[in-house]
């Protein structure tokens, strides 16, 4: 430690990490007094590379990006907790930016912090667009926090005033073009569930103009061309996914099939 008044607890979820672990785990250079991890399903080294490291690994079954991250926040024990993804870094500045905080009297501080996370994606960081700035709230006073939102679209919601840190929080969730794809489909599951939990109506008008929307602002409004062929490929897919994901219940609906002629048919013969 490099004498901090204040400790500091980080809390971690993976499942098969083992690309991205490491990073992530040197990236916090010693401000952490303790590393939480949460894992479920992990087949690769994931737990091998954090025991290394002296993180506390709890194996829990998967509950949903939401409740998998209350779960290992409720783990946390010291007065600030730091939460993060494996494929999350602290670049140098956001490092020392919480330095900084833990070396300062916390009671006259924040009860969040929030800062943007950057993604590197296709060989460049993704500067603009929908990707960038991307505020995060990801560092709370402990008892003041909770993972709030859908499933697939977590939100740290704090009860108290919220702060900003400088420096960005670097991201390498996608390491392909398929990648990014698989997880399009991933999360249209999530998005179809909660709209057949929901009883929603499938709608043309929000298969036909939210990706159309989603395109205009992220590529043109956002100057999401300023990010060359990937900030295009960011543009296009997202609103593909967007035209996805809304198609998905028009899909179900249409498994609900009348009664077959092929029977009256048959009698006919």
């Amino acid at each position: 430690m490099k004498n901090l008044k204040t400790e500091l607890s980080v809390a971690l979820i993976a499942s098969n990490e083992e690309r991205n672990l490491a990073k992530c785990l040197d990236s916090l250079d010693g401000i952490a007094d303790e590393i939480i991890l949460v894992h479920n399903d992990c087949v690769d080294d994931t737990i091998k590379i954090a025991r290394r490291y002296g993180v506390k690994c709890f194996e829990e079954n998967w509950h949903g990006h939401r409740d998998q991250k209350n779960i290992a926040l409720s783990k946390a024990k010291k007065p600030w907790v730091l939460c993060l993804d494996a494929d999350e870094r602290l670049s140098p500045d956001l490092l020392a930016s919480i330095q900084s905080l833990l070396q300062r009297d916390s009671k006259n501080e924040a009860d969040g912090f929030a800062f943007n996370r950057k993604s590197f994606f296709l060989g460049r960081w993704i500067s603009h667009g929908d990707w960038y700035p991307d505020r995060k709230v990801r560092l709370i006073k402990k008892g003041l926090g909770t993972w709030k939102g859908s499933r697939e679209h977590d939100k740290l919601h704090v009860e108290g005033t919220v702060d900003e840190l400088k420096g960005d929080l670097l991201h390498f969730s996608y390491p392909s073009m398929n990648s990014f794809v698989t997880k399009i489909v991933y999360f249209s599951d999530i998005y179809l569930q909660r709209q057949l939990d929901a009883k929603s109506q499938w709608r043309l008008s929000h298969v036909l103009f939210r990706p159309i929307w989603r395109f205009i602002r992220a590529y043109f409004f956002k100057f999401g061309f300023l990010d060359g062929f990937p900030g295009l490929f960011i543009a296009v897919s997202t609103a593909f996914a967007a035209f996805f994901k809304h198609s998905r219940l028009y899909e179900q609906n249409s498994y609900e099939q009348p009664e077959s002629s092929a029977a009256s048919d048959d009698d006919r013969d």
